[in-house]
């Protein structure tokens, strides 16, 4: 993989890049829409390239691991052969998932035992077979085995948990780079810095990690509880740290306004689930503010949902229509939602590197951030 800068704000620590990977190039900064098992929820793969644009996609080790499993994936020739998306995918390792399983799992110093949410039966994550496994899914960006701590965490934890993370980082790259990769192309490993909200442990974390020298970097283990105010602190005091001629990937963050602040600090890669899964609740983001299409108020309004996007130019889902179709319960709600919040997630990015590239983004930001928040 390779990375070029492209552009600087000069009032902010935002920039603009290109990465390039074997499937395709990115232009950053991005917003990644997450398949978490091989799919982005309601969305088909020609909407994700043509309507929505998008340039990468995730997929995640824990779910493909165990649904539909590493053997169905290699005959199929890897994840793209499978899901038949032939540009970039990034999987994350496992770990958030398996701190998720809080009842169901066990963490030490070999690695993660856990029990299956599908059906109950144990597994064995370590950093050497983590490695293994995403070889196999195939992505382009892989990620290291981390713990992700919990929010609040006792300081002595996070600072046991960091360690280990370390320790778990040497063994992951000395397996990645004692491998090949299986289906002809590069792959790339992502370091994950963690240290929960304490300003020492996520410097002594991000020096380790940058020690590695990999070509990417990731900052995880925010976005779980803690206030924004101290996420992007904890992003302010990564990102002063973490090589600038590298990518540096902020994990599962968050809101439009989320988003923007940390493009401000110098994040370049972005996912979460929330425009996806928000959406099938019937919350949209739009330009304007933030719409909660169940209110009595869309009952009948027969205006477009957002009449600046070229979406659906045709207008043809009203906010009316597209209330009706939630409040039923209809796959075409979920789907119509889903399409239009992706679809605005990726406008904003794209804007952002705009105005990167042009010298105003933060006076754009600053007015953004004020007006994507409001509720409309």
């Amino acid at each position: 993989m390779k990375f070029t800068l492209q552009a600087k704000d000069t009032n902010s620590k935002a920039r603009a890049g290109v990465m390039e990977t074997a499937h395709g190039t990115i232009e950053t900064p991005i917003f990644m829409p997450v398949g978490t098992a091989g799919t982005v929820k309601a969305i088909h793969q020609h909407e994700l390239v043509n309507d929505i644009q998008a340039q990468i996609i995730l997929g995640n080790t824990y779910h493909l691991y165990l649904r539909p499993g590493l053997d169905v994936i290699q005959k199929a020739g890897g994840l793209h052969k499978f899901n038949g998306w032939d540009m970039p995918i990034l999987t994350d390792s496992g770990g958030y998932q398996v701190y998720s399983l809080t009842e169901v799992r066990k963490i030490r110093e070999e690695g993660v035992t856990f029990r299956s949410h599908v059906d109950g039966s144990k597994h064995l994550f370590t950093p050497e077979n983590v490695m293994d496994t995403q070889r196999i899914i195939g992505a382009d960006i892989i990620m290291a085995f981390d713990e992700c701590t919990p929010y609040p965490c006792e300081y002595s934890y996070a600072r046991k948990s960091i360690e280990m993370t370390h320790r778990w980082l040497k063994r992951c790259c000395d397996r990645f780079d004692s491998t090949e990769p299986i289906y002809g192309y590069e792959q790339t490993l992502f370091p994950i810095v963690q240290g929960s909200v304490y300003k020492d442990l996520r410097q002594r974390s991000a020096e380790v990690i940058a020690s590695f020298e990999r070509e990417g970097n990731a900052i995880g283990g925010l976005s779980v509880g803690e206030p924004a105010e101290e996420m992007y602190a904890m992003t302010e005091v990564v990102t002063a740290i973490l090589p600038e001629e590298k990518p540096r990937y902020l994990m599962g963050v968050g809101t439009p306004v989320n988003i923007l602040e940390n493009i401000a600090l110098g994040i370049d890669m972005f996912d979460c689930v929330m425009p996806t899964r928000n959406a099938r609740n019937g919350m949209l983001f739009t330009r304007n503010g933030i719409i909660n299409i169940k209110n009595e108020k869309w009952k009948d309004d027969f205006s477009p949902i957002e009449a600046e996007s070229d979406l659906f130019s045709d207008k043809f889902y009203s906010k009316a229509y597209l209330r009706h179709l939630i409040r039923s319960q209809e796959i075409l709600g979920a789907q119509i939602a889903s399409l239009h919040n992706l679809h605005f997630y990726l406008w904003l990015v794209k804007q952002a590197r705009e105005k990167i590239i042009d010298g105003t983004f933060y006076e754009w930001k600053n007015k953004m951030v004020v007006t994507l928040a409001q509720r409309l």
